[in-house]
């Protein structure tokens, strides 16, 4: 019996000590404030450059998914559209972060405001100039004294660019957000997006083979486009806050990309919640083309990130020609968490 005894003391040891510990444990979590354990989500917002569409599917499938918020952040995605200026959303206080061009960053800096690259979405300039065969423009310069639908605003800076470095000058057209005047004839050229109007131009039924199509990065400079920005001072006041947005949007863009239809059934609803009118055909085809244009050109490049050499050559064109007076230096302009920029 005593050798029984001495076995087996040890164990009621233990299992009196494991008892202890466990009642301990359970006091201190139930002592604990209600949700103390968890870490608070950080406010944020975010304002894109248009309207809900596949554009931005990365943003709303990251925030229906719950990407933002396993990554600490509650977003909210703020309205946009006409009438709506990301910039000036930033440079308010009003959002957080935004979707803007290259071109109208870099304009917004040289005016003061002291905006921060924190990532390059569009790695490839979507940008085209259309007309149709029978007006006989195949160049640049055969667009001299031509009449060119651009839109107001900011982006319209890449063509007035372009324009300047060709030494012509077109006739400018106020264009509106459709293409319906330069199906009517009303323009020899429209300004178009690859991922936008292009699409709507062939579904009015008219053949690729019936147009000349000149994209914008073809003519000596990458006029990229969608890039995500904060102001210095926000950057500033939560590197980490722009790190985990940056990180938690790609993983929505990869997310969006992998599950297409599940990405585009989120951008319906979210275009159907702002009554918009939906085309799945063509958020299809814009989604599609969001993934060609966020691949990186340079072999040395990534995703997310903007590349020095095209940064160079649109900022030096842009004060060339009087449309901005300087531009920081590009590691002043951008900043990668990567990098352990602060």
């Amino acid at each position: 019996m005593s050798n029984i005894w001495h076995k087996n003391r040890p164990h009621r040891k233990q299992h009196s000590l494991t008892a202890v510990m466990s009642a301990l444990f359970i006091a201190c979590v139930l002592a604990l404030p209600l949700g103390a354990a968890e870490t608070p989500l950080k406010n944020a917002s975010l304002m894109p450059m248009w309207s809900p569409q596949a554009q931005f599917a990365g943003y709303y499938v990251a925030l229906d998914k719950g990407i933002y918020a396993r990554h600490g952040i509650d977003l909210k995605i703020l309205r946009a559209g006409p009438g709506c200026s990301p910039a000036e959303s930033l440079e308010k206080g009003t959002a957080d972060f935004a979707i803007l061009w290259l071109t109208t960053a870099l304009q917004h800096r040289s005016a003061g405001t002291e905006l921060i690259n924190l990532a390059q979405i569009v790695q490839r300039s979507s940008m085209m100039l259309i007309s149709k065969k029978t007006a006989g423009i195949e160049t640049i310069d055969d667009m001299d004294g031509k009449k060119v639908g651009m839109w107001e605003g900011y982006v319209s800076l890449p063509l007035r660019t372009l324009f300047a470095e060709h030494r012509i000058k077109v006739r400018e057209i106020r264009q509106s957000h459709t293409v319906n005047l330069f199906l009517r004839g009303g323009i020899d050229v429209t300004s178009a997006m690859w991922f936008n109007e292009y699409h709507t131009i062939l579904n009015s039924g008219i053949d690729p083979d019936e147009l000349n199509v000149i994209f914008l990065r073809d003519q000596g400079m990458n006029f990229i486009e969608d890039g995500i920005y904060t102001m210095e001072k926000t950057l500033h006041k939560d590197p980490a806050l722009a790190a985990a947005f940056v990180e938690a949007s790609l993983e929505g863009w990869r997310y969006a990309f992998d599950h297409p239809d599940e990405a585009l059934d989120i951008v319906i609803k979210r275009m159907r919640e702002a009554h918009l009118p939906a085309n799945k055909s063509h958020q299809k085809w814009m989604l599609e083309r969001m993934r060609d244009l966020m691949r990186p050109v340079n072999p040395q490049g990534s995703v997310g990130y903007l590349m020095e050499q095209d940064y160079e050559d649109v900022g030096r064109a842009m004060q060339k020609h009087g449309l901005i007076r300087s531009f920081p230096d590009y590691n002043a302009f951008v900043w990668r968490a990567d990098a352990g920029k602060k």
